[in-house]
């Protein structure tokens, strides 16, 4: 019986993403990615929930079912998560991930046996992320829209667990990366994967690694249905 993966996210101040960083470990969660954010709530809810209007730390994972079990719990007894203002944690399932080398490193140090290649099956779209090496995002984006991907939205982040890469994909990965997102039809799914792959992949300078979300729902993408209805 296979476990499943996970794309699971961290809101914290940017203070406490060392501490995080390090409690993650502990648990085998070696490749994370950073990003800075800002939070945006209102000064009422940031009061009801003790928080402050600080800069946030966004940090990006892949995790197991089991190991995001384990963490769950570790979150609420060791770092006190559910204290108000110490930030939140929350997953998203993962459909797929482009390459076997490329599980392994995103799941460095984690116990994984695969199973079926998707929580949710019946999705219409799929969020693709492609972790790539700065500078590459005109490169991933001309293979995506050859098989039909529209826009994409860029993220720079800094990447922990790194030095990982040469042991599972054989080359050697710089910290400073750009997250590309990029909703595509889960028809076009693979194409684009694959194009992804081929183009801007592990062979290139770009170096990237692609997976995919699946999509429960959407809003601003009608016109594109329709368009397509009418093909």
């Amino acid at each position: 019986m296979g476990d499943n993966l996970y794309w699971m996210i961290t809101i914290t101040d940017r203070n406490q993403s060392q501490k995080f960083l390090s409690f993650y470990k502990t648990y085998g969660i070696e490749v994370v990615l950073s990003t800075l954010g800002k939070g945006t709530a209102a000064s009422e809810i940031l009061n009801d929930f003790g928080l402050e209007a600080t800069q946030k730390a966004v940090l990006l994972s892949v995790v197991t079912g089991k190991v995001w079990g384990a963490v769950q719990k570790g979150l609420r007894t060791i770092m006190l998560i559910d204290i108000p203002g110490t930030g939140i944690a929350f997953t998203m399932p993962l459909s797929s991930i482009g390459g076997k080398r490329q599980l392994e490193f995103l799941t460095n140090g984690q116990p994984f046996q695969k199973g079926e290649e998707s929580v949710l099956k019946d999705t219409k779209y799929e969020l693709l992320v492609v972790i790539a090496n700065q500078g590459y995002t005109e490169q991933i984006m001309a293979a995506a829209r050859r098989e039909n991907a529209g826009g994409g939205t860029v993220i720079h982040a800094k990447g922990t667990g790194m030095e990982g890469a040469e042991k599972f994909l054989g080359v050697s990965l710089a910290s400073e990366k750009e997250l590309v997102l990029i909703v595509v039809k889960h028809a076009d799914k693979n194409n684009v994967m694959t194009a992804i792959m081929q183009e801007a992949g592990l062979e290139t300078k770009a170096k990237a690694i692609v997976f995919s979300l699946p999509v429960t729902g959407t809003a601003g993408l009608r016109l594109q249905d329709l368009n397509e209805d009418n093909t």
